[in-house]
């Protein structure tokens, strides 16, 4: 690159920093309805932007949002299955590579952590893996839905409600126990229940992360004077690193107790006692 065009290019960069700092100090503030609490509040409880379900009962929005991802990936495996699949060719296309990979890449963490029973493990952790990681993303998506009190929304993401992250705690737990209940039959359930906070911890560090980043975003553009291309910055770039660390931390963590209760220990065998000759 020349002088001149790196000269023109520092100029057309300075000059969005100049008129960005104008709107941030020119803009008023609008008036607010309410206060920055109770926006926190409702975006973590949602008691205010109830969604209604078929007309039947009020829910949550994550729930909507759950709904929606696990159809999205449903559908989503049925053409792959269908109509992709059995064109795969031996040396692989760059649809082909990147299904392989993340196959590859899943099966390699159930195998790696528990070696003597990961058949199941491995397709556990790959959904799970692409629920959190599809369903993480589905925010950036923004599909705007109507609250029961009239009130236009975004969708969230799945697990960014509590109700989700304990489900999918709860349900990483029960497949560990399971793991330990064939392998080990009564003792994998005592192993299983050693960590009884496992399901807690999981849950919880789930839902924080997730909304960690909404919360900021719902903080960025609370403020009028933040809302000019900080909030694309702030919402891709925390929504791109939980999809990234949640998923694997979350599917790392059930494959690595579900080899710990799963392993088979050998059995001491008794020594016999042999009676010194007089």
């Amino acid at each position: 690159m020349s002088k001149k065009r790196k000269i023109i290019s520092w100029s057309v960069f300075l000059g969005l920093i100049v008129v960005l700092l104008a709107l941030v100090f020119v803009v008023p503030g609008n008036e607010k309805t309410e206060s920055i609490q109770e926006t926190m509040q409702d975006a973590v409880l949602h008691e205010r932007g109830l969604i209604s379900l078929f007309g039947l009962i009020n829910v949550n929005p994550g729930l909507i949002s759950g709904f929606i991802v696990t159809i999205i990936l449903l559908v989503f495996a049925a053409i792959v299955r269908i109509f992709c699949i059995p064109k795969f060719k031996y040396v692989p296309g760059k649809f082909q590579l990147l299904i392989e990979q993340a196959v590859g890449f899943f099966d390699n963490l159930a195998v790696s952590n528990s070696p003597h029973h990961n058949k199941f493990l491995s397709c556990y952790v790959f959904g799970a893996g692409a629920y959190i990681f599809v369903g993480t993303l589905f925010e950036l998506v923004g599909i705007q839905v109507v609250a029961v009190n009239g009130v236009s929304m975004a969708l969230p993401a799945p697990l960014s409600d509590i109700n989700g992250a304990i489900a999918i705690g709860c349900f990483s737990y029960l497949v560990i126990m399971a793991g330990g209940i064939y392998a080990n039959k009564a003792k994998g359930v005592l192993l299983t229940l050693k960590e009884f906070s496992l399901p807690i911890s999981m849950s919880f560090r789930l839902f924080g992360a997730l909304l960690s980043g909404l919360l900021v975003s719902e903080l960025v553009y609370y403020y009028l004077q933040l809302s000019f291309i900080l909030p694309v910055i702030v919402g891709v770039l925390f929504t791109l690193i939980h999809a990234l660390v949640q998923t694997y931390v979350l599917t790392m963590l059930t494959a690595l107790f579900y080899g710990e209760v799963s392993e088979v220990k050998p059995k001491k065998k008794k020594e016999k006692k042999v009676k010194a000759s007089i």
